[in-house]
């Protein structure tokens, strides 16, 4: 987390309990305190908003992104106590096997950043277990904070001024050849890229260029369903690197 200019990003550690680390619950519910304050603020969270155009194709739903949220927590309900992606998966919990996608889908940012889809599960570098474990938490999120956050870009691609915003980040753009510092872990140094990244992209302004991505209109109208990742076809990640922590 990162406040001022001249400050560099710094660790926020969860409260004192038998976990060493974050909870999704915790941190989501950290996260609806911390926004319900009167301080904008810009949160990126690296895994994807949304799924393809095509999953909402296949099974016939509205193209409007709550409605996917609370349609996708009603079958992978991985917000309530003790329910795990792979509950889900196995059929222990929720109703997943009605809302499956296919390892070759992928959202148009997947493809310009040459990410992996939301459905390839099990491989290493995959972001399909965070994203099914952390999409029930964004509705949770609006649940709480109403129009106080500004998720980007389903609410639009300008945040009204003096609103908190929640963006999709992608720290591999920009840890590619990079190596964590000794003393953190690789998702500590993801946490400290993004926060670092979108701070020093606001000091010079290529924050506003990375939120308007030069897309066309058939383009920014299915981004608008899948999601975009900020930075994505709008700003050359070597230009705006993150230093590295000391």
């Amino acid at each position: 987390m990162a406040h001022t200019e001249d400050e560099a990003p710094a660790e926020v550690f969860p409260p004192p309990s038998p976990r060493k680390y974050w909870s999704r619950r915790g941190i989501a519910m950290w996260l609806a305190e911390l926004l319900n304050e009167d301080i904008p603020t810009i949160v990126g969270i690296d895994h994807s908003f949304s799924f393809p155009l095509r999953y909402f194709e296949v099974h016939q739903l509205e193209p409007e992104w709550y409605a996917f949220l609370e349609d996708f927590q009603a079958h992978w309900p991985t917000d309530e106590e003790h329910v795990y992606v792979d509950f889900v998966r196995d059929g222990l919990a929720g109703n997943g096997s009605a809302r499956q996608g296919s390892p070759r889908w992928r959202r148009i940012a997947e493809e310009r950043c040459r990410a992996k889809s939301v459905f390839h599960f099990d491989v290493q570098g995959s972001v399909a277990k965070s994203t099914h474990s952390g999409i029930p938490w964004l509705l949770y999120l609006h649940r709480q904070l109403g129009d106080k956050v500004h998720f980007w870009p389903f609410d639009g691609w300008d945040i009204p001024s003096g609103r908190s915003a929640i963006v999709e980040a992608y720290p591999s753009m920009w840890t590619r050849g990079r190596v964590a510092p000794d003393d953190m872990t690789g998702d500590q140094y993801d946490a400290y890229t993004i926060a670092a990244w979108l701070r020093l992209a606001d000091l010079d302004e290529r924050l506003q260029l990375a939120l308007h991505p030069p897309l066309t209109a058939s383009e920014r109208a299915v981004a608008q369903v899948e999601g975009w990742i900020i930075g994505v076809g709008s700003v050359d990640s070597s230009e705006v690197v993150p230093p590295t922590p000391v």
